[in-house]
């Protein structure tokens, strides 16, 4: 589905960033994977590297755009294109607005939307003379519906989608799709962690009834990297077992 076609995914050694990369080297998708510590990607690379793609491992800040430009030299200089850019990279930092710190609130916002800005900039120069994109950023339910104690997170999250929307204005007619996922509770090691009787209220909160899949939303990453979604920009994709709708 994706064969002959290269991928940058930003936060790419665990969690759902590392399900994309798994799933986009199973539909044939040559790949970039960063994360802020090459050593932390050797274990998704032990996946990947069975499949019969090309990859490289980037390291590096993307709320940095001296590192960002760094990374996308050196994606550059392996291969001619980047076809798709996935902004999965995000932090948390959460509390209560009165006890949010200033470097809380910089901190999250920068990874989370300033990151995705900065990679978009760098790398949609060259989807524009190419004439072709796909752009997917990971937004969050949270940031459609609020949630209490994450301010900082939420308000990132939201501008994620803001700037979705933004840029599929404005790359549309050089033919750059620019969607959003917005995952809603996914399995994740905090989820692992968390008492039954909380993860019983989330349960109960979701009309599915269930918490959702890393895989469940690399298959929408799937879908908006490939051509079946040709016809779509500026959407938010919302995979979330009916927690918001």
């Amino acid at each position: 589905m994706l064969r002959n076609r290269t991928a940058f995914i930003t936060g790419a050694s665990r969690g759902i960033g590392r399900a994309i990369a798994e799933k986009f080297a199973q539909n044939g998708a040559n790949l970039i994977l960063n994360a802020t510590k090459l050593e932390n990607l050797k274990s998704i690379e032990e996946i990947i590297k069975n499949f019969n793609i090309d990859y490289l491992l980037v390291e590096g800040d993307i709320s940095k755009e001296s590192d960002v430009k760094r990374m996308v030299d050196e994606a550059f200089k392996k291969f001619s294109n980047i076809d798709i850019l996935v902004n999965n990279a995000g932090i948390t930092k959460d509390n209560l607005i009165f006890r949010i710190k200033e470097e809380d609130w910089d901190k999250v916002l920068d990874i989370n939307l300033k990151g995705a800005f900065l990679m978009c900039k760098a790398i949609a120069r060259k989807m524009i003379k190419k004439k072709y994109g796909k752009i997917i950023n990971i937004t969050s339910v949270v940031g459609q519906m609020g949630n209490q104690g994450q301010a900082n997170y939420v308000s990132s999250k939201a501008g994620l989608i803001g700037l979705t929307k933004a840029l599929a204005r404005e790359f549309a007619s050089r033919n750059i799709n620019v969607n959003a996922i917005a995952p809603g509770f996914i399995e994740s090691e905090m989820t692992d962690n968390a008492e039954s009787k909380i993860l019983e209220q989330i349960r109960e909160s979701i009309p599915l009834g269930r918490i959702g899949k890393t895989d469940e939303i690399a298959d929408a990453a799937l879908f908006l990297a490939s051509s079946m979604s040709d016809y779509i920009t500026g959407h938010i994709l919302n995979v979330n077992g009916g927690l918001y709708m």
